[in-house]
């Protein structure tokens, strides 16, 4: 069910090409209109300022994919849960949203080639359940974003814990922070840099050994079943953002690792 209305953002693309300074491809005519589906809860991948605008490393891949296809991209604001039913529903024509690719999802939508690849982190209080194991946890409560393959992954593992679903996953921290919970388990990436690094996070580390599911597939950008043209379009241009050195750019402005998965 999607909670809220959707905000779009509107993006040049001719503005983009000139910031961005990436070669052109010829695969998309100019003027192409591509509505992308972004989600903004999820730093430094995604976030919404109070303002609206949109901000976080997801953001300026499609971006930067939109201003290699020449196209006129509309991003479009959408909540998590309701990611996959607003694609379906032609919301949107493609999303990008750290959304990780697994055989589930495949079912449901196609995807591009990964774009980036994280493992999944334990957090909890420093020292704490050094071994993360299924024992550790007996009668603990873990925190996990719903709707996510990590949370199929703790349901499946962890069937002696207590579970705090949550809808956000800045809320992942928000909740262990409050005390409401033992442990969570979300992205290496997102824990370490809106959490960990935050005076909120003081006190907590990530714990255990690092976690990779569904094969370690890695994130990619999702469409509509059967939307080969658009696919290969975002393809094309995802290996000339690379090629061209943008993504290393881009990355290395948000991390201080390779999540690229290479």
């Amino acid at each position: 069910m999607i909670r809220r209305s959707a905000l779009t953002v509107t993006v040049s693309a001719a503005a983009l090409l000139a910031c961005l300074a990436l070669p052109a491809l010829s695969q998309a005519p100019a003027g192409q209109k591509v509505r992308v589906g972004v989600e903004g809860n999820y730093p430094p991948f995604s976030k919404m300022a109070p303002d609206g605008k949109l901000s976080g490393f997801d953001i300026d891949i499609a971006l930067a994919v939109c201003a290699q296809m020449k196209a006129d991209c509309t991003l479009v604001q959408q909540e998590w849960d309701g990611m996959m039913p607003a694609l379906a529903a032609k919301k949107f024509d493609m999303i990008v949203a750290s959304m990780t690719i697994t055989e589930e999802r495949r079912k449901a939508a196609d995807f591009s080639d990964p774009y980036y690849d994280v493992p999944s982190r334990w957090i909890a209080k420093a020292g704490a359940f050094a071994d993360a194991k299924p024992a550790d946890f007996k009668g603990r409560k873990i925190i996990v974003l719903r709707n996510s393959p990590r949370a199929k992954f703790v349901a499946e593992k962890y069937k002696d814990s207590e579970v705090l679903l949550v809808a956000k996953e800045t809320d992942v921290y928000l909740e262990l922070a409050a005390g409401r919970g033992d442990i969570a388990f979300g992205s290496a990436a997102v824990s370490a840099e809106a959490f960990l690094k935050t005076p909120s996070g003081k006190g907590y580390a990530q714990v255990g050994a690092p976690v990779r599911l569904d094969g370690g597939s890695g994130v990619g950008i999702a469409f509509r079943k059967g939307d080969d043209v658009l696919r290969e379009k975002v393809n094309a241009a995802l290996k000339a953002v690379k090629a061209s050195g943008q993504y290393k750019k881009l990355a290395d402005s948000y991390f201080d690792f390779d999540i690229s998965g290479n």
